[in-house]
């Protein structure tokens, strides 16, 4: 099968290996169909990760067909147009049977810290894939997961149809929260410096979207909801926004943090206390797979739209190029298979 693994910084190479079927009754083969590329791909790519070892298949964005399940596999069959859930967590440590897999201290992501989604086929555990509708598209579906993550966020904000809501950043994690957002009936600012984007944050029912390179967080913020805003979540992720993020929040309001951003960020315990404030985290997602395909089969979501780009497997090494050459407009870049 062919396998596209990132061989050194800014390179990666298409190489064919043999590849061995199910290995454990409680697995799944899967042929790969379609995979994206996520932000996480691009730094790993330009070696910004240094908790990524080399060589290193990426891709944990990906649909494909079953093409073989284990003896104990009762909730697949052959033939299946499956999604997988990325996050691979031990599953039996205090945290993991509190129900907090996505923050087990020994978690990997697919494609991350083990190989991933790049490559013809996988095998992997049959718990962590699910069956989406057959008028999905598999390019579709690849979207699936960077849905997840929006739908953790909002769930772990609490986040209600009575909520004024500001995204800052329209990538594809922004968006895939303004259509959640939207979906749950809430009010929403999307802020960026991308016109592309922000327009595409308007075509899937963002309220309002300022440039910030033209109108400052504040005033948009003031602008929207005066008095600060409910939810406010940094799609960015680095440390000088959630500063500013507790500024504009309102009071009770609750600020998301994504960030993986190491450098530290100056927060006034005063202002946290007077609004009765919380800072919550939110990372990768916490089985709600579920939930985007209840998504996706109600077409509350629109991930067609957020495609911007797709290539074959072979030419993988210049979609991650013209991803990174073209980030101003690019949303999401498909490899197909």
């Amino acid at each position: 099968m062919r396998v596209a693994k990132l061989v050194e910084k800014n390179k990666i190479a298409v190489s064919e290996e043999e590849f061995c079927g199910v290995t454990g009754s409680d697995e799944v083969v899967i042929q790969v169909k379609a995979v994206g590329i996520c932000g996480t791909d691009l730094h790993i790519f330009q070696g910004e990760r240094d908790d990524v070892a080399l060589p290193r298949v990426m891709g944990h964005e990906l649909s494909g067909i079953v093409t073989e399940a284990g003896s104990s596999v009762t909730h697949l069959k052959v033939g299946d147009k499956v999604i997988l859930d990325p996050v691979m967590a031990c599953g039996v440590c205090s945290t993991c049977q509190k129900g907090h897999e996505n923050v087990c201290d020994s978690v990997k992501c697919f494609g991350v810290q083990m190989d991933g989604g790049f490559q013809d086929y996988i095998r992997v555990p049959a718990k962590q894939v699910y069956r989406f509708p057959e008028h999905i598209s598999f390019e579709e579906a690849a979207l699936a997961e960077p849905f997840s993550v929006a739908a953790n966020i909002l769930s772990r904000a609490g986040a209600c149809t009575e909520d004024s809501i500001a995204v800052i950043g329209a990538g594809t994690i922004g968006l895939s929260i303004v259509q959640a957002a939207k979906g749950l009936g809430a009010r929403v600012l999307a802020m960026d410096i991308s016109d592309t984007k922000l327009n595409k944050a308007k075509e899937f029912g963002a309220d309002a979207i300022v440039n910030t390179k033209d109108t400052s967080f504040k005033d948009a913020v003031e602008c929207f909801a005066p008095g600060g805003v409910d939810v406010i979540i940094d799609a960015v992720g680095i440390s000088p926004f959630l500063e500013q993020c507790i500024d504009l929040a309102a009071s009770y309001g609750r600020i998301m943090v994504i960030s993986f951003d190491g450098r530290p960020a100056e927060i006034k315990p005063v202002s946290v206390t007077k609004k009765e404030l919380s800072i919550l985290g939110s990372r990768m997602n916490c089985r709600k797979m579920p939930m985007v395909v209840e998504w996706l089969e109600k077409e509350m979501i629109q991930p067609k739209k957020m495609i911007s780009r797709t290539y074959v497997l072979q030419d993988i090494q210049q979609a991650f190029i013209d991803t990174i050459e073209h980030s101003d407009d690019n949303i999401k870049t498909i490899i197909r298979f």
